[in-house]
């Protein structure tokens, strides 16, 4: 099963207070995940950033809405508690949502939708089914989306010199030592080598395809770089990047050789995290509660 919205939880969450005491949340959200028999899998799914799960995420922001609503009171921190209101509200059997909280209760309004009113006064708000961060990072994926897409785009206008470069400064770039290009003709298959210590023992060679990116590249590819690597001198460290895509005959063929793999997505990705051809063109920095700061009670 997908895991419930954020106002899905609303209703599991008071019944989890109905008890009338102070619960801490991770007490809560134990509660609420063995309400909805929720699976370890589920439970560990993790927000896009890596940074929280999705499950705590959007019982975080339950609990922040109800809270603002007078459903629900923190008297003292990571500590809450059901108010009479949120016991009233759930024990009428009404479907809690978005909807009806903004109607009923004018600071959830004012908080949410940025609506002053008074109670009753009609509301229509469009109940999203993600939470703010949630609504964040999806945006913010489909900006890195459309970077890929467009730096694809860009590397196939530029010369076939230019992506052999790109890969070498890109492994610069990462970390992996100083790097050349080799000679247009007469380098065996090899486009690039990158020396990961000042002398040079430890090389790592490079097969650069700058290939239509709906192209896939199959196991003979593969299998011929891996006979340059034999040398000699012998290497044991091979990178083979492409713009292009890789057939699973390839990829089973490069993991048993030790070689790394690096597709056309993979390499947008690499190059945005790693600031090559790209700037930023504006930070936003999203902060939280110092719980160092603030002494738990």
């Amino acid at each position: 099963m997908a895991l419930p919205k954020y106002w899905e939880l609303y209703g599991p969450l008071l019944s989890a207070l109905l008890d009338g005491d102070i619960h801490k949340k991770r007490e809560i959200s134990a509660k609420i995940a063995e309400q909805l028999h929720l699976t370890d899998a589920e439970l560990a799914e993790l927000l896009p950033s890596g940074a929280q799960t999705v499950f705590e995420n959007r019982v975080g922001w339950a609990r922040t809405y109800l809270k603002k609503a007078g459903l629900i009171e923190s008297p003292r921190k990571a500590h809450f508690a059901i108010t009479p209101e949120g016991c009233r509200l759930l024990q009428s059997g009404v479907d809690i949502t978005d909807s009806l909280l903004a109607e009923k209760y004018p600071a959830f309004a004012e908080f949410k939708y940025g609506v002053k009113k008074k109670p009753d006064d009609p509301v229509d708000p469009v109940d999203p089914p993600e939470t703010p961060p949630e609504t964040l990072e999806r945006v913010y994926k489909a900006i890195n989306d459309q970077l890929a897409d467009d730096l694809l785009t860009e590397i196939m206008n530029q010369p076939p010199w230019f992506f052999e470069k790109l890969v070498v400064d890109l492994m610069e770039a990462m970390n992996y030592g100083k790097g050349f290009v080799t000679k247009i003709s007469g380098d065996d298959g090899i486009d690039g080598i990158i020396h990961e210590d000042r002398l040079g023992f430890n090389l790592i060679y490079i097969q650069a395809k700058r290939w239509n990116p709906s192209a896939t590249i199959g196991k003979p590819e593969i299998h011929s770089f891996a006979g340059a690597m034999m040398g000699p001198p012998r290497i044991e460290k091979g990178l083979f990047i492409t713009t292009a895509k890789f057939t699973q005959g390839a990829k089973d063929f490069a993991n048993a050789q030790h070689i790394i793999l690096v597709d056309g997505q993979k390499l947008t990705q690499l190059m945005i995290e790693y600031n090559l051809g790209v700037s930023t063109q504006k930070t936003y920095l999203v902060k939280r509660i110092d719980s160092d700061y603030f002494p738990e009670n």
